[in-house]
């Protein structure tokens, strides 16, 4: 009975001895994570200001740096439109030259324009700015609906084709491109009109520029007339959303 109790005895001390030692470094980062908490208004979460809401970053507008690097931009010209780009070239290069102070040229190898920043260019955005407004003029758009791209900021090109609304061929995609379109164009018009934007029909692309509101209604009037629908139930449905639309703003 004696030695099984020296033996216990012995057992215990060797799982004492095996036990880890308590060490001081967790105790320092648990003590450096508590005061990160406390720090952070409990729980980890940040506190917020006293008025409920998260101040806004006010950034100041960016300007072209002296001596900076000027930047480029590349817009390529597509066969079609190459003749009228020659015949509109003076109506794209004074906006661009003299009130977005950029420096323009055309690239008749590579068959593009190219566009840079000057010393004499204030802001930096102008120069997405002047390749919007030719894009928009690659694309079919006039001089003068391209040119409401540099005058306003909300204003914007969406594109898109017949077949991503519904899969036609042969007669069947004409007869929904001739829908669209409608008689001398009225149908096309008429949307216009209704919703404030410009559509350019280029084979089976529709091109769409305006405001990202007035954008969706025409956008919806146009894949109606191509899943079918009749343009006088379209138009009484447009003029609707285009006139809640003008009560809204």
């Amino acid at each position: 009975r004696a030695s099984a109790a020296a033996a216990r005895d012995a057992r215990m001390a060797d799982r004492d001895a095996a036990a880890p030692e308590h060490d001081d470094d967790d105790d320092d980062a648990g003590d450096a994570d508590g005061d990160a908490d406390a720090e952070m208004g409990g729980g980890g979460k940040r506190t917020r200001a006293a008025d409920g809401s998260a101040a806004k970053p006010d950034f100041p507008r960016l300007k072209q740096q002296a001596g900076a690097a000027s930047e480029h931009r590349i817009v390529l010209v597509p066969p079609h439109r190459m003749t009228p780009l020659k015949q509109n070239w003076m109506a794209l290069y004074t906006p661009i030259v003299e009130q977005l102070k950029l420096d323009i040229r055309m690239n008749p190898r590579r068959r593009c324009v190219e566009l840079r920043t000057s010393a004499h260019t204030m802001e930096a955005e102008v120069l997405q700015k002047a390749a919007d407004f030719l894009k928009a003029f690659m694309l079919g758009f006039d001089v003068p609906d391209a040119l409401a791209l540099l005058r306003l900021d909300d204003l914007f090109v969406e594109s898109f084709d017949v077949t991503d609304v519904k899969l036609l061929h042969g007669d069947h995609l004409g007869r929904a491109v001739g829908r669209v379109a409608g008689k001398d164009g009225k149908t096309k018009f008429a949307i216009e009109n209704a919703t404030r934007t410009r559509i350019v029909l280029a084979d089976q692309k529709v091109h769409i520029l305006g405001s990202v509101a007035h954008i969706r209604v025409a956008r919806d009037a146009i894949c109606a007339l191509i899943l079918g629908s009749p343009p006088g139930k379209v138009y009484n449905s447009m003029r609707t959303t285009a006139a809640r639309l003008l009560q809204r703003f």
